[in-house]
């Protein structure tokens, strides 16, 4: 998840000239899709390692996750604006405002540690993630304008694949630098927080520096001129979908977010082991999408969702009962360890089936964006950029699921807590069964069909309760 997408900006094309080389910006624009995720990622190790520097009891879980909460709520806020912003400035300058606005935020995280307030922090990764809101829109249309348009498919595909290797790598990185183990002291904690985040802004900073004198084609924006733009609210599909959104979101990341608590608070797992599981969450939903790449060539989107969503709501379920939760399995973790330079270790672990049920999790939420969105937007005609906003604002399910979850975890513990989990996944697959029909909800306004299968709908006399007859379309 952790590469969102604009979705609510269009491009109509680029001045792409075959006999360009466009290497060096197409590298510049891939190395930004690993800085999206493996920026957002690190919230997971930000999360015990605040927890446990400003001391927060069994009962504040709550408060941690005002973490995702402040960071999610952020691209929520912007994703419709950012549109604008580029729009108005163009989409190069929109990288370079992005970047900067990042490599403040990240910046920001020296003084946080230095006043040691969780409200810096907090504030510092709202501006992070306000400049990620405007980087994602800006870079989807670039990484499509980088070369043929033929194979942009395969240009996105490299960045998604890039974003999920950081995903996967950034847990295990981030631990080793931020959960040192044996570290009491408040100032010390703080300070192996600040260290990452410095080395990360610099690095932001010297993408920003780069793309400054490098070459880019131009990108015009798309203007619709069809006239009057259909209302998204007479969709019902689509507002569906877009709570299909909310809660995958929603529960993809609450489950990244308290892996590392669940595992040490209920199974004594150590911090450092923890992160590992979590990197291989992150890591199986990197090859979730390599296999629904290849799949969803010759098997519907809808069938696919209700196929890994029963899988989700059956592994978060089963993790919840005893049995799981006492038998064992040793599983080697990767860790990286920085003692003796920088090497790679597998030690095996003991962990609950319970636990392992969990980091499975992560292959089945892979392919549920790239299954949603598409079923959202479908048939919306001169509403389908309007809606792919609207789609991509309800990853404010990032924001108010974990903390949803963090307070039930306060009041019934880590492992029932899942039961909000549960609740997302219920909502997903009543989308994948049902919601995802186009339906449109008629008004007493006329409305002028843009499609001929519009035409036909309109031709179709409505039920005794007033809705079309979708049976006789089928």
């Amino acid at each position: 998840m952790a590469s969102i997408g604009g979705g609510a900006t269009n491009m109509n094309g680029s001045n792409y000239n075959p006999k360009t080389n466009y290497t060096a910006p197409l590298v510049l624009m891939i190395s930004l899709y690993f800085m999206i995720g493996f920026i957002t990622v690190m919230n997971d190790v930000l999360i015990p390692s605040l927890k446990g520097l400003f001391h927060f009891g069994p009962t504040e879980t709550w408060k941690v996750m005002l973490i995702q909460f402040c960071f999610f709520i952020a691209y929520a806020i912007m994703s419709i604006p950012a549109g604008s912003i580029i729009k108005k400035i163009g989409y190069k300058k929109g990288l370079a405002l992005a970047l900067s606005i990042m490599g403040v935020g990240l910046l920001l995280f020296v003084p946080a540690s230095m006043v040691i307030s969780y409200g810096f922090f907090l504030f510092a990764l709202f501006v992070v993630a306000i400049g990620l809101a405007i980087l994602q829109v800006a870079i989807n249309p670039y990484i499509t304008a980088l070369g043929a348009p033929e194979t942009a498919s395969s240009r996105m595909n490299l960045g998604g694949a890039m974003n999920s290797f950081a995903t996967f790598t950034g847990p295990i990185i981030g631990a080793a630098f931020i959960l040192v183990e044996g570290i009491t002291d408040p100032t010390q904690k703080a300070e192996a927080v600040r260290g990452p985040y410095i080395l990360l802004a610099l690095l932001t900073l010297a993408i920003a520096t780069v793309l400054y004198f490098v070459k880019l084609p131009k990108i015009a924006s798309q203007e619709a001129e069809t006239g009057e733009t259909e209302s998204i609210f007479n969709f019902k599909h689509l507002l569906y979908g877009s709570g299909a959104i909310f809660f995958y979101v929603g529960a993809e990341v609450a489950i990244g977010s308290l892996l590392i608590l669940y595992f040490k608070n209920d199974f004594g797992i150590s911090e450092r082991y923890a992160s590992g599981l979590v990197a291989y969450y992150w890591g199986s939903a990197m090859i979730g999408r390599l296999i629904g790449s290849a799949l969803g060539q010759k098997i519907k989107s809808e069938t696919m969702l209700t196929v890994v969503t029963i899988v989700a709501l059956a592994l978060v379920a089963c993790s919840m009962l005893g049995v799981f939760t006492t038998m064992k399995l040793d599983i080697p973790v990767m860790i990286m360890k920085t003692d003796q330079g920088v090497y790679f270790d597998f030690p095996l672990v003991n962990i609950p089936v319970a636990a392992f049920l969990l980091v499975l999790v992560g292959l089945f939420n892979s392919v549920m964006w790239p299954c949603i969105f598409p079923l959202g937007i479908s048939k919306l005609g001169t509403a389908t950029s309007n809606g792919s906003g609207l789609m991509v604002t309800m990853v404010a399910g990032g924001a108010f699921i974990p903390l949803l979850q963090g307070m039930l975890a306060d009041s019934i513990g880590y492992k029932y807590s899942f039961l909000v989990c549960l609740l997302c996944y219920a909502y997903i697959l009543f989308f994948a069964v049902k919601g995802y029909k186009t339906d449109y909800l008629e008004k007493k306004t006329n409305h002028v069909p843009n499609t001929a299968e519009d035409a036909l709908n309109q031709s179709v006399k409505p039920s005794r309760n007033g809705k079309v007859m979708d049976s006789v379309l089928k």
